[in-house]
Formats: C-alpha cells, sequence, structure tokens
C-alpha cells in the first residue's frame, strides 16, 4: 500500500487525484459506493512515460490523476506532473493520505504518519449528511446522525456501523447533560430535546424564542455548570415566513431550563461550537464566512461581545468550510476547513491538516478509552484518526 513520504513530500496517488476520482466516481456511480471502478486500475505511469506540460489543470483527468507530486507541509498550489514510477493502485481507498504540516508542533499533536481509516460511508443525501459524532464512552463506541435518512447510527470496533435508531426528526449535532443524557439539535423538529436515560421520555430544551419557532438547531454544547449552548442557523431552501425568526442566533438555556438568553445574532451560518478547557472562551464558527469567532465567557453565562474575534479564518483554495468543532484538553482547536480537518493551536495559528481527501468535514469527536482517537464525519462516511493529546470527556451515565 502506497504510503506519503514525509520527507520527500510526494505521494504517486496525492489528495487532490483522489478527490477528483471520487467526484467522477459519484457522477458515474451514484455518492454510496466505497469501492473503486468496476474492473478498471488507476495505474501511476513509469519512470519515463509520457505525463502533459506544464501545471495541471483542475479537474484532473483520469489518465494522469495518479502522476502528481506535492510538498508537504505547503499549502495547495499548482500541481507539477512529472512521470512517477510506482505502483498500480486497485483501489482510491488503498492508499494512506498525507497529514499536511504547517507548523511542527503539529507533531506534538498527531503522527504525521498516523493512519486516517475510513470506518463507514454511504450516508448523507439531498436533506443532510453525516453529522453529529459523539464518544458513549462507557458503552465503548460512537453515536452520529444520518441526516437524510433520519435515522442515528452506531459504530463499534469489530462491529463496524449499524443503525442505533430510526426517526430522529432528522437530528445534527449530539452531546450529554451531566447526567449522561442524550441532547440533540434536530432540524425536522426545530427545537434541541434531551432524550431519558433509557429513551422512553422526549423533553424539550427549547423550540422557540420569543414567540418564534426556531430556525434549525445545528450544534449543540453543554457546560460544567449545566447550561446549554446551542446554534440555530436558517438553513431551509426556501423564504422565511413572517412568523419566524429573522436572525440566525447563538443561544444559552439556563441549567434549570427556566431561562433562553440568545447571545449574538449576528453570524450568517452560526455552525459548530466549544468551550476553551478552562471554559473562559467560547468559539463559534460560522460557515458562509469562513471563519471562528471566539468570546470571552462572563461570569454570569453570557459572552462579553466586546471581546468579539476573529480566530482563525480557514478559507483557502480547497473545498471544504467550518462547521463541527471540538477543543483537546490543551486548548488546540479542530474544526472542518479548506482542505480537510484543520488542527490549531489555542492562538488561532494553523498547525495543520488531516487531508481525508473528502469533500468536506461536517463535524468531529474525540473517544476511544484514552480519548485519544478523532474520529470525524464527512457528507457521505464515518472516518478516524489517532491523535497524542486526549479531548475534553464528555459526561458519561449517572
Amino acid at each position: 500500500m502506497p504510503k506519503f513520504d514525509q520527507k520527500s513530500g510526494t505521494l504517486p496517488n496525492l489528495v487532490a487525484a483522489i478527490q477528483s476520482e471520487r467526484h467522477l466516481r459519484k457522477r458515474r456511480h451514484g455518492s454510496h459506493g466505497n469501492a473503486g471502478y468496476a474492473g478498471t486500475t488507476t495505474a501511476v505511469p513509469d519512470a519515463g512515460a509520457q505525463t502533459p506540460a506544464g501545471p495541471l489543470q483542475w479537474p484532473l483527468t483520469h489518465e494522469y490523476s495518479a502522476a502528481i507530486s506535492y510538498n508537504a507541509g505547503e499549502p495547495r498550489r499548482e500541481l507539477s506532473s512529472p512521470a512517477v514510477a510506482g505502483t498500480k493502485l486497485e483501489r482510491l481507498e488503498d492508499v494512506n493520505m498525507p497529514i499536511e504540516q504547517m507548523a511542527p508542533e503539529l507533531e506534538q499533536i498527531i503522527d504525521l504518519n498516523a493512519e486516517i481509516r475510513e470506518l463507514g460511508a454511504g450516508y448523507g443525501g439531498a436533506n443532510g449528511p453525516a453529522e453529529g459524532p459523539l464518544w458513549w464512552h462507557e458503552g465503548n463506541y460512537l453515536l452520529f446522525s444520518d441526516i437524510h435518512n433520519d435515522r442515528r447510527m452506531k459504530w463499534a470496533e469489530g462491529e463496524g456501523v449499524t443503525v442505533h435508531t430510526e426517526g430522529t426528526n432528522r437530528a445534527n449535532g449530539l452531546t450529554r447533560d451531566l447526567q449522561g443524557r442524550l441532547l440533540s439539535a434536530e432540524h425536522d423538529g426545530r427545537r434541541v430535546a434531551r432524550l431519558s436515560r433509557y429513551g422512553e421520555r422526549v423533553t424539550v430544551i427549547a423550540n422557540s424564542f420569543q414567540g418564534r419557532q426556531l430556525n434549525r438547531p445545528n450544534d449543540v454544547i453543554v457546560k460544567s455548570d449545566g447550561s446549554i449552548y446551542f446554534t440555530d442557523p436558517w438553513t431551509f431552501p426556501r423564504v422565511a415566513n413572517q412568523w419566524e425568526q429573522t436572525i440566525s442566533g447563538v443561544y444559552r438555556v439556563s441549567p434549570d431550563l427556566g431561562t433562553m438568553t440568545l447571545l449574538v445574532a449576528d453570524f450568517t451560518l452560526p455552525n459548530g461550537l466549544a468551550f476553551s478547557p478552562d471554559e473562559s472562551i467560547l468559539y463559534v464558527n460560522d460557515s458562509r464566512r469562513g471563519h471562528i469567532r471566539s468570546f470571552d465567557v462572563l461570569p454570569t453565562g453570557g459572552i462579553a461581545l466586546s471581546s468579539d474575534r476573529v480566530f482563525a479564518d480557514l478559507r483557502g483554495d480547497r473545498p471544504g468550510v467550518p462547521d463541527g468543532m471540538k477543543v483537546d484538553v490543551e486548548g488546540n482547536v479542530y474544526c472542518g476547513g479548506s482542505g480537510g480537518l484543520w488542527i490549531l493551536d489555542s492562538s488561532g495559528k494553523h498547525l495543520g491538516t488531516v487531508v481525508h481527501g473528502q469533500e468536506a468535514t461536517t463535524n468531529l469527536c474525540m473517544g476511544g478509552a484514552d480519548w485519544k482517537t478523532l474520529f470525524f464525519t464527512t457528507r457521505n462516511t464515518l472516518g478516524s484518526v489517532p491523535i497524542k493529546v486526549a479531548g475534553i470527556p464528555v459526561p458519561t451515565d449517572r
């Protein structure tokens, strides 16, 4: 199996080529298949083979998709076209994708040769992608949302992916409250809901604000005092009715569920959100504007609007926008962005990117026995990669 060579910076079948091939595959065979083209082989040309002159143009053609090179740790630029002596690749999935290094500190967080695993595929669709991964620690399994198919999925090592729950109101983001109960941001229910410990009762956390129905709650987190924070962007493919919300807000619900507060209302599409390890900073990203904003958290649980600043800009010339987001115990921030899953330090410095080869990173979480497995969803797949720093643990059943 060909692997990325960190020293030479070359990969016989590079990320851009794989993305192009997968795009062609979707057009020809639909988006649910996981294998390569039946009866075909993507061949890496032998040394001296004829390749096109000059930089390759996007999208790459199938014939030359494997004959490119790339410098590790550099932003995407023009792709050169040397002949690459090497191997025949029977499946695009048989390539270990690179970890792009932008700063030396990345090696303290992730092994540059870490294996990126695809754990499942065939999720998502027109009504929403795979989303909301959540590690269920006491059960040693992962839950995630298959929004389009209106179901919650379960992954466990040795068992693969199975259906956990049918009929979820097309839930998106998932988390747990301090008692370990499941919280979900429901698209079709247009609410944030809590499922009782054994699933027999649903409690509505929030479904309206100041008499107007919520838009489509997207992601949800819980602070250590029990308060609940969530994003509520307008993502319907239609014009809002006069009785609906006029803003895309970020909200807080008090621990006793008695008070709901609009924290900030000037996002275009608020999406993922997360706290710093000491909960002094709230990060919220905006998928349309392509950046993460940060706010100082007040002792009341509100945020200081005067502290509003752009923490990081995750735009670039490759597919991908900010979406789900998490923070590890050392304060590093993980978020989808251009080209893959970005890893940033607590100052917003881009340390590197997990380039998984899919068009977008929709959400992520940390899990495993030591919270050092980084799980991520894309529009149609579930994947994972090991990391060296633990994520902030999610509450368990109490």
